[in-house]
């Protein structure tokens, strides 16, 4: 990938706020996280519009909840479009962890998640997304 070099004006303050994002996020410099600034831009603009984009959802949950698990297997099969994939660890005797990466529409990613969060016994959930490139 070819990279090109530009100068970029801020005011002192705004300065100031990229210097603490670079130390907070232990960018090797300033380049790598305005880099950061727009990509994250760019896949927020594709949430919003509706776009294709690929994600993960991680629930954290408590297996001996009653009919959890079936509960969350039947809304997996509402999406098996979206669903590349599932990951089930287990934490400790009583909690798991699962990750599911997924791939489609924001909006459909989003219904996905919010149906399996919203389940009695999910203790976290959350998605992440990303962009397809």
């Amino acid at each position: 990938m070819k990279v090109k070099r530009f100068g970029v004006s801020l005011e002192e303050e705004l300065l100031k706020e990229l210097d603490k994002l670079v130390e907070e996020n232990h960018f090797p410099n300033r380049s790598q996280a305005i880099r950061y600034l727009v990509k994250k831009s760019i896949v927020e603009e594709k949430w919003q519009g509706n776009q294709i984009v690929a994600g993960a959802i991680v629930l954290v949950y408590d297996h001996h909840k009653r009919e959890l698990l079936s509960k969350s297997t039947d809304i997996q099969h509402d999406y098996t479009d979206l669903i590349l994939s599932s990951q089930h660890v287990h934490l400790d005797h009583h909690n798991c962890l699962e990750t599911i990466a997924v791939k489609g529409h924001a909006n459909r990613l989003i219904e996905l998640s919010d149906r399996l969060i919203g389940l009695k016994g999910i203790m976290h959930g959350k998605l992440v997304m990303s962009s397809t490139l």
